[in-house]
């Protein structure tokens, strides 16, 4: 009797077991939904591709920009057009690879438009005239006179390492024109509207040119902090005897140098940004 008691036992358990494991699993999933189903539910994820939101600080952007304008043809003035290099588009060395290309969709929300570029080159213009960078003589650029290209600065291994920027040049039309206190060609960054390079016609000769006030005004515009003096041995730096190089940290251990410099002749001073 006893024995088939234990077998009627067992016999019961494994019939519970198997129901159980047969509908078990689907009660608890009904369970489970009561708390979720017919009620609102949040949940902070990242956005897809929130990867490539980062944002550069000013020595990052500084450094990429300089990386990229050695890929390409600067226009700079006559005085230093021999010593221009093909426009290959994209430099490449151990590094990596950065390419300076033309943008030809419109700007984004974020950037300043082709109708806006003029007014805030002017803007630029005007902070550097404050800042005693530039003198009072040189003249607004008008929209007519002047060429306005958007790029993008990209390094091409990390594409979130990337910057757009207005290249300004004054119109090849305006050949014959009294060139006297005009921006001749600049760079500015499309999203902060900061005048990155610029090479402009004075009436100033290099002994009146303090470049370390320059360089220290312009750090301080842009936000970069204090530079360091570059030196260098080599006397092929420059097609021209009067500049001075400074050095600004770049990204992790790299640098950007920038230039003060002023061609004789045509009285043209520039600042700008090299690897």
């Amino acid at each position: 009797m006893r024995y088939k008691i234990k077998i009627a036992v067992f016999v019961l358990f494994a019939v519970f077991s198997m129901a159980l494991s047969i509908w078990g699993p689907e009660a608890l999933a009904r369970y489970q939904d009561r708390g979720t189903l017919n009620e609102i539910h949040t949940e902070t994820v990242e956005e897809a591709g929130m990867g490539y939101r980062y944002k550069l600080n000013i020595n990052e952007k500084l450094y990429i920009l300089s990386r990229c304008l050695s890929s390409q043809t600067i226009p700079e003035s006559e005085q230093n057009a021999l010593t221009y290099r093909a426009d290959t588009g994209l430099y490449q060395d151990v590094e990596g690879s950065y390419a300076f290309i033309a943008n030809y969709r419109s700007p984004s929300g974020e950037e300043i438009t082709d109708e806006e570029i003029y007014e805030i080159c002017n803007n630029a213009l005007a902070d550097m005239k404050e800042a005693g960078i530039l003198p009072e003589e040189v003249k607004e650029i008008m929209p007519a006179s002047y060429d306005a290209t958007l790029y993008s600065a990209i390094d091409v291994l990390e594409p979130r390492n990337n910057i757009a920027v207005w290249k300004l040049s004054l119109s090849n039309s305006q050949k014959n024109a009294n060139k006297e206190n005009r921006l001749m060609d600049a760079i500015i960054g499309a999203e902060d509207g900061k005048l990155y390079e610029f090479y402009v016609r004075t009436p100033l000769l290099w002994e009146d040119i303090d470049a370390d006030a320059i360089i220290e005004e312009w750090s301080s515009y842009m936000g970069l902090g204090s530079p360091e003096p570059y030196e260098s041995d080599n006397p092929l730096l420059e097609t021209t005897p009067y500049y001075k190089k400074y050095v600004f940290p770049g990204m992790g251990d790299g640098r950007t140098i920038v230039t003060v410099g002023f061609y004789e002749g045509i009285n043209e001073l520039f600042l700008k940004i090299e690897k």
